[in-house]
């Protein structure tokens, strides 16, 4: 269970990263209204990723594209968490007052100033529960990653089940390892006192 743990922890981080590093862009293109970046989102958000996990690991094959289990669970889980980042990022940048954009504006900053300097500050605070709530998601999602033959903490829960003759204990342990990393994380969204 350690190293299915480990597994688990592994491609929940990766797909988060995937996600926050195509979720930038993402936003940007969305809020600009590229028709594709707003397909992409819509996709992703709207069919459930244990679907978009068999298209990607039994169904590409037929197109010529081969991806072994590793890269279609988590290329796939961060796929997804991309489409989710970038409305949360979008979300987060829209929420700057646009006074006090206009207010840096006069005061002489540049574009890149107030990206660094207004924006970003005051969006990143308010997006910091959101981004670390779909990590918790993505953490919990892992699990279907089980389908495609990658050995995580669910999948190592169901073989020791069938070999011990013990799903009570067996699922009992992976609900408390996946309760603690999820209360480890849901810790980190806790704000600091004003």
């Amino acid at each position: 269970m350690l190293w299915a743990t480990l597994a688990t922890l592994w491609s929940s981080a990766g797909a988060v990263l995937i996600g926050l590093v195509l979720g930038a862009p993402l936003a940007a293109a969305a809020m600009a209204r590229h028709r594709w970046a707003l397909v992409y989102i819509s996709f992703f958000r709207g069919v459930p990723l244990l679907v978009q996990l068999l298209l990607a690991y039994f169904a590409l094959p037929f197109l010529g594209i081969d991806l072994p289990a590793i890269v279609a669970g988590v290329g796939t889980m961060g796929l997804c968490c991309a489409a989710y980042m970038a409305e949360i990022l979008r979300g987060g940048l829209a929420l700057v007052p646009h006074s006090g954009i206009e207010a840096a504006r006069l005061l002489g900053l540049t574009p890149t100033q107030i990206l660094l300097r207004i924006r970003l500050p005051i969006a990143i605070q308010a997006m910091r529960p959101a981004i670390l709530g779909e990590a918790i998601m993505i953490v919990k999602a892992s699990s279907l990653i089980s389908v495609v033959g990658i050995l995580e903490l669910t999948r190592s829960a169901q073989a020791l089940a069938a070999s011990t003759f013990m799903p009570l204990e067996s699922y009992a342990l992976c609900g408390a390892i996946y309760l603690i990393i999820n209360l480890a994380l849901s810790l980190l969204t806790r704000g600091r006192p004003a």
